[in-house]
C-alpha cells in the first residue's frame, strides 16, 4: 500500500494509523499546490479531488477521505484494537467521533488558514471551534481517550486537526483536558514516529 501525504496535513492521521497497525505501506509527499508527487506524476491521476489523503491499495483500488481510510486500515489489524468491530454500537459511536472531527472541527480550521478569508469568517471559525473543543473538553472528563480507555483512529485523527491550532495561533489554554490527550497521543511510539518521518518531530 501507498499512502500519499503532505506533512502535518490531515494524511497524518492515516499515517499514524498504519503504524499503530503494524503494517506495510510506502509513502509519496504530494505538493498539492501543483498537485504533483515527490515521484513527478500527476497527482490528479491518482486522486483526481486533488488532496490528502489516498490509499493506493496496490490492486487498482484508490482509497480517500481520511475517516474512511482509518477504518479500512482498522479492519486489516483487528487485533490492534484501532475500532470496535464493525457491526457493534461502539463502531457506530466511533463513526459519529470521525464525522465529528470532519465536519465540525476539521472543516471549522479552513478559513484560519486561507489567506483571502474575510475577518467575519475567521471569527466565525473561532467560535466554532471554541464551541466544539469546549464539548471535547467536557467528553473527556475521567477517560483518556475519546472512546474510553481504548486509543482508537479517532484519536489520531483528533490529534491531527488540534495540532493546527499552533500554525493558526488559536489559543488552547481553555481547553487542559484536549491539551492531555494530545500530549498523551503524542507520546505513542507510532505517532512520533509518523511525526518524525513527516519531518515535523526532530
Amino acid at each position: 500500500m501507498k499512502l500519499f501525504i503532505s506533512p502535518g496535513a490531515c494524511s497524518l492521521s492515516p499515517h499514524i494509523v498504519l503504524l499503530e497497525a503494524g503494517l506495510d505501506f510506502t509513502t509519496e509527499q504530494v505538493d498539492l499546490r501543483k498537485k504533483v508527487t515527490a515521484g513527478g506524476a500527476d497527482y490528479l491521476a491518482v486522486n483526481p479531488k486533488g488532496y490528502v489523503p489516498a490509499l493506493d491499495l496496490g490492486n487498482g483500488v484508490v482509497l480517500t477521505e481520511g475517516p474512511a481510510i482509518v477504518q479500512y486500515v482498522a479492519d486489516l489489524a483487528p487485533a490492534r484494537k484501532l475500532a470496535p468491530p464493525p457491526g457493534s454500537l461502539e463502531r457506530y459511536q466511533l463513526i459519529e467521533w470521525l464525522n465529528f472531527i470532519s465536519a465540525e472541527i476539521h472543516k471549522s480550521f479552513g478559513p484560519l488558514f486561507t489567506a483571502g478569508a474575510s475577518e467575519d469568517m475567521k471569527l466565525s471559525a473561532s467560535a466554532s471551534l471554541v464551541k466544539r473543543f469546549g464539548y471535547i473538553e467536557q467528553v473527556l472528563a475521567g477517560r483518556d481517550y475519546l472512546m474510553g480507555a481504548q486509543f482508537s483512529v479517532a484519536d489520531a485523527y483528533l490529534f491531527t486537526v488540534v495540532n493546527w491550532a499552533g500554525v493558526v495561533h488559536f489559543d488552547l489554554a481553555p481547553y487542559p483536558r484536549l491539551r492531555a490527550h494530545s500530549a498523551r497521543v503524542a507520546a505513542r511510539p507510532a505517532v512520533q514516529q509518523a511525526l518524525r518521518a513527516e519531518g515535523l518531530l526532530e
